[in-house]
């Protein structure tokens, strides 16, 4: 086991990190950016490094000081968290090349699954079920419209490179195609610096469905149930909850083994996430996250695993402990990304938070970073926390989480509070029907007139 893990994050993944090492009696490492000095990571780790100023190039995804700092500190390991550095391969090669684990899959994993025409390839190759589309990348017009014409519009044209909605744009028809092609190539090549895109066939009304795995690579894996995460907003993740209220057990225990199949083939290793358009009973590959998900508490709340404790025992050597029969996923767990913005604009709102009441009781889970008195800096992400609940059936889980949305106060800067209070209480959300259009249609709807605070 390591003596001492760099955490290379910020924010409540940082301190999710600190909390899993501490609880494996590993010392810890906080780098911070001079914006962030007073985080709460900081301030609980044995040991902090400032590794340059508030831009995160500067800092958080500047590698030879996030080195360096492992050097001073005699780190043996680091932990990357999710987004920054935590599917860069050549971060992960460096790391290896500096005799400090990466803790996260190899190298070669990243790259092909951060490629997202050769993750289809592979995805294909494994027998995961893909969506039909090019088989790569598309290099003019006249192949874009061949291709776009053999599976039928709508199509979506995609970044190869992409993720979070940038370089992404649909053509409903022949006529829309080439407006489509440019502009997703313009986005991506600002947002990637390539301009690479491919096609797939647009669902008219998918669910976003994502399997998380644990692979030890040494040739085992297991899957841990399904999340959905089908309320978004401009492709991003908003509410995601597990189980899904879409599938039966038949069709999540289906599609769940070919993941973990597929992970045993690859001799994955570490956490991982296969995400999925799912529609009328089947399931199309999408992407694979190669590191830990924002919404990883939710398969925690009803699998009783830790998974950074898990990422940690297979970077360090250890074979997974158990096998697929012996996880028992129970109840039902609902998360919640509550983030500093304007619950009907999404205006960002850093700022000093004045008051902080997170709520408790039993099966509420909170993984926040904010404290009274702690300042939302305006250089990164406007998380504020992540209400999780937990129940023995959906409905319970729903009624838990109206309860602690209603306790939860956070007061000097904006939050999006009042849009889950909104989401709680409505009918369609509490019968479950959605997809991942609907929570766009509700707000262009005035879903949150009523609801603004």
């Amino acid at each position: 086991m390591f003596e001492k893990i760099l955490i290379a994050n910020r924010g409540e993944i940082a301190l999710r990190i600190l909390r899993a090492a501490k609880e494996l009696g590993i010392a810890t490492v906080a780098v911070h950016s001079t914006a962030d000095s007073e985080a709460m990571h900081v301030k609980l780790a044995d040991e902090s490094v400032c590794i340059g100023p508030p831009a995160a190039r500067d800092s958080y995804l500047n590698i030879p000081a996030l080195l360096a700092a492992c050097e001073i500190t005699g780190a043996d390991a680091i932990h990357p968290g999710y987004g920054f550095l935590s599917e860069n391969a050549k971060f992960a090669e460096i790391c290896t090349d500096h005799g400090v684990v990466f803790i996260g899959p190899k190298a070669d994993h990243i790259r092909i699954m951060g490629d997202k025409i050769e993750a289809k390839r592979t995805a294909r190759a494994l027998g995961i079920p893909c969506v039909p589309g090019s088989e790569g990348g598309v290099t003019d017009d006249d192949e874009a419209m061949k291709i776009a014409e053999g599976i039928g519009f709508p199509v979506l044209v995609k970044a190869a490179a992409g993720g979070g909605g940038r370089g992404m744009k649909v053509a409903h028809t022949a006529a829309d195609l080439s407006e489509a092609l440019a502009t997703a190539r313009t986005e991506a090549k600002a947002a990637f610096g390539d301009d690479a895109v491919y096609l797939e066939k647009y669902l008219e009304k998918p669910r976003h469905i994502e399997i998380q795995i644990l692979g030890d690579g040494l040739g085992n894996a297991v899957h841990i149930g399904e999340r959905d995460c089908s309320l978004q907003r401009r492709h991003q993740k908003v509410l995601e909850e597990t189980p899904s209220p879409a599938l039966n057990q038949d069709q999540r225990t289906r599609i769940g083994e070919i993941c973990a199949s597929a992970m045993r083939k690859l001799q994955y290793s570490g956490a991982g996430t296969i995400e999925f358009l799912y529609e009328n009973g089947e399931f199309y590959f999408i992407e694979m996250n190669t590191r830990i998900q924002v919404e990883h508490p939710i398969t925690e709340m009803i699998s009783g695993l830790d998974l950074i404790v898990e990422q940690i025992k297979i970077a360090s050597g250890s074979p997974l402990a158990y096998k697929q029969e012996d996880l028992d996923l129970r109840g039902h767990s609902i998360e919640c990304r509550i983030n500093a913005e304007h619950p009907a604009t999404f205006r960002p709102s850093p700022g000093r938070i004045l008051y902080y009441h997170p709520p408790g009781g039993v099966g509420v889970r909170v993984d926040s970073a904010a404290y009274q008195g702690y300042v939302i800096p305006p250089n990164y992400d406007s998380m504020v926390g992540k209400l999780i609940v937990q129940g023995r059936t959906r409905n319970e889980a729903l009624m838990r989480l109206r309860r602690a949305l209603d306790e939860f106060i956070v007061d000097g800067v904006d939050t999006t509070l009042p849009l889950f209070r909104a989401l709680v209480r409505n009918s369609e959300i509490q019968d479950g029907a959605y997809d991942i259009h609907w929570l766009e249609k509700f707000l262009a709807a005035g879903g949150m007139d009523n609801f603004e605070q």
